[in-house]
């Protein structure tokens, strides 16, 4: 939010604990992300608590989504997205580290 604040961008935040992302909105997410699709999941203590394994998730969208749409907790955020989230392509990223929010927003540090 500060990032876009400061370049005068208006976005819209979408709180992703309360309105989670359904399976088909991942699915777009995952064919429009800018980067390799497993940025999307955080690798935290939660992910080794599950004792996941990262290699599943690399260049796996569907393991990906599958994964998101049952532990929302481990959606990487923040995720920029742009396009219509009802429907239609999307482009999205993960803005780590903090230089690829401007990057995706189009402005400079």
């Amino acid at each position: 939010m500060a990032v876009a604040e400061e370049l005068g961008i208006e976005v819209d935040v979408v709180l992703y604990m309360k309105d989670p992302p359904d399976q088909v909105l991942l699915e777009r997410i995952t064919e429009g992300i800018d980067g390799p699709v497993e940025d999307l999941v955080r690798k935290d203590s939660q992910f080794k608590k599950l004792e996941l394994d990262p290699d599943d998730y690399v260049g796996n969208a569907d393991a990906v989504v599958e994964l998101l749409a049952r532990r929302k907790a481990l959606l990487q955020r923040p995720v920029l997205v742009r396009g219509d989230l009802a429907g239609g392509p999307l482009t999205a990223c993960v803005g780590r580290p903090k230089d690829r929010l401007y990057e995706f927003l189009g402005g400079r540090p």
